[in-house]
């Protein structure tokens, strides 16, 4: 898909004669920025092409493709369940490896990608980095969804990246948890119930109503429909929101451990 549109912006940007150099000044973007969004090694962002498309004259032909280079931004075992979190009017996840996404500062974020083994190369981070961090702007869509995050204690304490990475992203959480729209729970290290052992899920709910569940596990990620599956883990949810700390508990620990850093 990002092949298949970088292919129609460069024919669009020769049949408007323009140079690479003169379309990426009138862009506020480098040459080899251009360069990369014409190759498909780049996601141009939704304002790009939208600019792209009015520069070049384009009809909209651009601007069609807009939704579909929004989802080449994500590995295809997550497109269908980023289009879902993207619609969603409530989001309930449970994390045990690391900070969830939409949590996640860019900082963050790149550290975990760069960890990613195999490796991954330069422009695939990028291109990831960008589509998590825009990921996040449904916190403050309107209207606003109701959004709530079980994290492992165990989480906060890794300090992936660094410890000023790790204080950036304790900061994040911080300012994450204090909207109201979003609550923030850790479950202590402590702690010797638990309902979740099965891993990390998240639990979504459509604007018509669905209730519908998501795992991933080893680069596969599974959406559950079926009510009796999305039944069990809603279960588990409500009992680990019971056994974790509340959440002005949770953010005074976050208040401690970014203190210890």
């Amino acid at each position: 898909m990002l092949r298949a549109f970088g292919r129609q912006l460069k024919r669009f940007r020769v049949r408007a004669g323009l140079e690479r150099t003169e379309f990426g000044e009138r862009l506020g973007y480098s040459v080899s920025t251009i360069a990369a969004y014409e190759q498909g090694r780049r996601v141009p962002p939704p304002e790009v092409i939208d600019q792209a498309d009015e520069l070049l004259d384009a009809g909209g032909v651009l601007k069609e493709m807009k939704e579909e280079v929004e989802r080449a931004q994500f590995p295809a075992f997550f497109r269908d369940a980023a289009r879902l979190e993207a619609e969603a009017v409530e989001l309930h996840v449970y994390a045990t490896q690391a900070v969830p996404g939409l949590l996640q500062t860019e900082e963050y974020a790149r550290a975990v990608f760069g960890m990613r083994r195999p490796l991954l190369d330069e422009e695939t981070i990028l291109n990831r980095v960008a589509a998590r961090l825009a990921r996040q702007e449904i916190i403050a869509r309107l209207p606003m969804p109701t959004i709530s995050f079980v994290v492992e204690e165990a989480v906060l304490r890794r300090p992936l990246g660094g410890d000023a990475v790790m204080r950036g992203q304790l900061e994040q959480i911080l300012l994450m948890g204090q909207r109201r729209n979003v609550e923030v729970q850790v479950m202590p290290l402590e702690r010797s119930d638990h309902a979740a052992l099965g891993g990390p899920f998240t639990l979504i709910e459509t604007m018509e109503g669905r209730r519908i569940a998501y795992v991933e596990v080893h680069k596969d990620g599974r959406l559950y429909t079926e009510r009796r599956n999305v039944r069990e883990l809603e279960e588990q949810y409500g009992l680990l929101r019971a056994q974790a700390l509340t959440p002005r508990e949770s953010l005074t620990l976050v208040e401690k451990l970014l203190g210890e850093r």
